[in-house]
């Protein structure tokens, strides 16, 4: 593993999450599950190994999915559950669907990655504040209501189909694979 890696290697103290948890510490269990596995899937990489594109023609990258990770976490659990006033992506502008991808580079991967960290901090404290999974939050999903459990349930698919794809990505780069 390289000496400039951007996030280091970790001991891996995940757990299964409760079998027989009730509704909301079975999903925050699972989301954070999740959110450790990001930071797992990347550990010991340098910025060249985070940013690379290993299925040309795709821009996917093990850094794209982090900054698509830091643009789903902040749309759902600040625009969407709260309605922060003047909440814009990070990464996506309009007419720019696959920036977040495109945009992915060796010069902003630590960059990146300190983003998302710093991204699931707000999001976590976001999410705990607010106790009932079933009332509407505060914003809209294309015009509709939804609740805080629709939204962890969410995150919890956007984040385990994005592992599917670190998976890959990471085992491209070095070969290493594992949950």
């Amino acid at each position: 593993m390289p000496d400039t890696a951007v996030v280091p290697e970790r001991a891996d103290h995940r757990s299964d999450p409760p079998m027989l948890a009730g509704d909301r510490a079975g999903l925050d269990s699972w989301l954070e599950l999740y959110r450790e596995t990001v930071l797992l899937k990347v550990a010991g990489l340098d910025t060249e190994q985070l940013a690379r594109r290993s299925v040309p023609p795709s821009t996917l990258s093990l850094i794209g999915v982090i900054r698509h990770l830091t643009e789903v976490e902040a749309y759902w659990l600040r625009k969407v559950l709260l309605d922060e006033p003047g909440f814009e992506d990070r990464y996506t502008r309009p007419g720019q669907p696959d920036a977040v991808c495109d945009g992915a580079a060796t010069a902003t991967a630590a960059a990146d990655v300190a983003a998302y960290e710093q991204e699931l901090a707000i999001t976590r404290a976001n999410a705990e504040a607010w106790s009932d999974l079933d009332a509407p939050v505060r914003g809209l999903r294309h015009g509709k209501q939804v609740n805080l459990r629709w939204i962890l349930t969410h995150l919890i698919e956007e984040y385990a189909r994005h592992l599917g794809h670190m998976d890959l990505l990471r085992e491209a780069v070095d070969g290493r694979t594992g949950y």
